[in-house]
């Protein structure tokens, strides 16, 4: 009997060594195979001239528009900028007739979360050529060196570390969690040996913690960027009682930019929106110059998802959307389905365009984000959302324009882009309509030039289907190993 059994398990045995074989080859194959659009096969044109267009190009002193205008690029670099037909071009030059459209700085999304390489394609097929991730998981600094090789077709992208955090209302999954003096050091300086260069602090840090992260952040040359910190949250905060760290304790520590309109609210003025009250902030934000991400579509998609009864949730461009954040974003629809927003978010919405419009007035710079990767915020169309909410909230267009390329370039650090001029790299989109005109003439661009890549509307539209193709296998991996890995 034995001899038979031994022939019985044998095959049975390799059969599921097979099937685990084949099981670990589709894992890896869905984890590391990333959307072939990204990937720079084409050869890079030696040169580019744009003729015959309505130039925006955000020099500071330049008209806000120039008719008539002509662009060369060479390699990924604006080499010369003149009249329309009279613009000298080496031979061999791809000459491309600009018909009259409008070309723009490319755009920059100041506040996303990716969990997904498929996710830049979205960015990039909308005119967004720049990103900063606000999150940072451990597949994120390798991403942004091969961008920056040009080994990907992708904005230019830079992160922060993973979110540093104390215990409280406003904790997160994926936080790093820090209480004391040692730990919040000692996470600063982990994140500076990986290899991050910004911090994101959130909103429940304790003193001793913030404190800590801000002394070890000025010693290493790291800026610091996030929720203004509150401390500890006590019974009868904000309304009976004051936070633990007043908001005033934020300014002059080291903040690039402060993230969300509605948590300046709630933290600066202690949950009373006043115009009084909001002007004085502004003043004091103005006077110690950081810059702030309004980031109004974050709130206003709870509005909208609230309204519509859920309806919202399937706007186009929703799938998109992450796998995993949908998935993980199901009972935040299921309640804002059921808010009627009259009572509270309605009210706070309009609020927090008044409270952008004053901080505008006082000089506060303001630079543009979408949240996007949470859910209901879709990969790059959100940020032409984001450009119609600030001219609602009573930006110029222009002036929203320069938020989203010049103001953002300047305050994230991406060197020479954001402004059209000679030796400026050509981070460039050309638009059938004046967005001057009307804002949401950015959504869909009829050229991108990225690196020296000229991105033209038919594989625009490529880059748009490339988007759909996100794993739910490679979010959920990356977000077990910032849970549980060494960060």
């Amino acid at each position: 009997m034995r001899p038979f059994r031994f022939s019985f398990f044998k095959p049975m045995s390799i059969g599921v060594a097979l099937l685990f074989s084949l099981a670990l080859v589709w894992v890896w194959y869905s984890i590391y195979d990333l959307p072939k659009d990204l990937k720079t096969d084409t050869v890079k044109l030696a040169a580019i001239l744009i003729n015959n267009v309505q130039l925006i190009s955000m020099r500071p002193g330049a008209p806000a528009i120039e008719k008539g205008r002509a662009i060369l690029v060479v390699g990924d670099r604006i080499a010369a900028i003149g009249a329309a037909n009279e613009l000298t071009a080496p031979a061999g030059v791809t000459v491309i007739d600009g018909l009259g459209y409008t070309i723009i700085p490319g755009l920059i999304d100041a506040h996303i979360h990716l969990s997904d390489e498929a996710e830049l394609a979205a960015y990039l097929a909308h005119g967004v050529t720049g990103l900063r991730n606000m999150s940072g998981y451990p597949f994120h600094l390798p991403l942004a060196k091969r961008i920056a090789k040009g080994e990907l077709l992708a904005p230019d992208f830079i992160t922060t570390g993973p979110m540093l955090n104390s215990r409280g209302p406003n904790q997160t999954l994926i936080q790093q969690t820090v209480t004391t003096d040692a730990e919040a050091r000692a996470a600063v300086q982990a994140q500076y040996r990986a290899g991050y260069r910004i911090l994101k602090v959130y909103s429940n840090l304790s003193r001793e913690a913030f404190k800590a992260i801000t002394d070890e952040a000025n010693l290493l040359g790291m800026s610091l960027t996030g929720h203004s910190p509150e401390g500890e949250r006590l019974k009868g905060i904000p309304h009976q009682r004051p936070f633990d760290i007043a908001w005033q304790e934020t300014l002059g520590r080291g903040f690039s930019s402060l993230e969300h309109i509605e948590t300046i609210v709630w933290h600066g003025l202690r949950d009373n929106p006043t115009e009084s009250g909001m002007r004085e902030l502004a003043a004091k934000l103005a006077a110690s110059g950081e810059a702030v991400t309004p980031t109004l579509l974050a709130h206003k998609r709870l509005v909208l998802i609230a309204q519509s009864r859920g309806a919202y949730l399937q706007q186009p461009g929703t799938n998109t959307i992450n796998p995993l954040v949908r998935l993980m974003g199901n009972d935040a629809v299921k309640y804002w389905s059921k808010v009627d927003p009259a009572v509270y978010e309605g009210p706070r919405a309009e609020f927090y365009k008044t409270a952008t419009r004053l901080l505008y007035e006082a000089g506060v710079p303001l630079i543009v984000g979408t949240d996007s990767g949470g859910f209901a915020i879709v990969p790059g169309a959100s940020l032409t959302r984001e450009l119609e909410l600030l001219v609602e909230a009573g930006l110029s267009p222009y002036d929203a324009l320069a938020a989203a390329t010049r103001v953002s370039a300047q305050v994230l650090g991406f060197e020479q882009t954001g402004v059209i001029a000679t030796g400026y790299r050509a981070n460039l989109v050309l638009l059938a309509d004046n967005p001057l005109d009307g804002i949401g003439a950015v959504e869909r661009p009829v050229a991108v030039i990225i690196r020296g890549h000229l991105i033209q509307q038919a594989d625009l539209e490529v880059l748009r289907a490339a988007a759909t193709d996100t794993s739910l296998t490679r979010s959920a991996w990356r977000a077990l190993q910032i849970k549980f890995g060494d960060n």
